[in-house]
């Protein structure tokens, strides 16, 4: 009955900005690390960014440094991503993720998966 769900995905020009949302429903949000992984056509899955369940560490890809900042609100049992400056490599479907067993940068961690929102940016 765990249910993850991705918004705010879109089309967006290359430079541009868009945020991704993910709610969370039946779990004890407070006790997950959640993240953020993509996979473009072709290619495979990729870890974008990913946080702790007390927020005190934050983990980025290199290719989304200094681009893209991860938050959460343990209180409503959400999780954002706030994309910059957003390039044409950045082009995949994004999924949430939560994993009770510490997370990390691996898919194998994580139990709960959303079902995707693609993201699009144009040149």
């Amino acid at each position: 009955q765990v249910q993850l769900v991705e918004s705010g995905g879109g089309l967006v020009q290359a430079g541009g900005s868009l945020r991704l949302s993910c709610a969370a429903s039946g779990m004890t949000f407070t006790t997950y690390a959640v993240g953020w992984f993509r996979q473009a056509p072709g290619k495979e899955r990729e870890f974008v960014a990913g946080i702790d369940w007390a927020r005190r560490n934050i983990n980025y890809a290199d290719s989304v440094k200094a681009r893209f900042t991860l938050s959460r609100d343990n209180d409503r049992g959400t999780m954002n991503l706030q994309m910059n400056s957003l390039k044409s490599d950045d082009t995949a479907v994004y999924y949430c993720a939560a994993s009770h067993f510490g997370g990390g940068t691996g898919w194998g961690k994580y139990e709960y998966w959303g079902r995707g929102t693609q993201v699009t940016v144009s040149s």
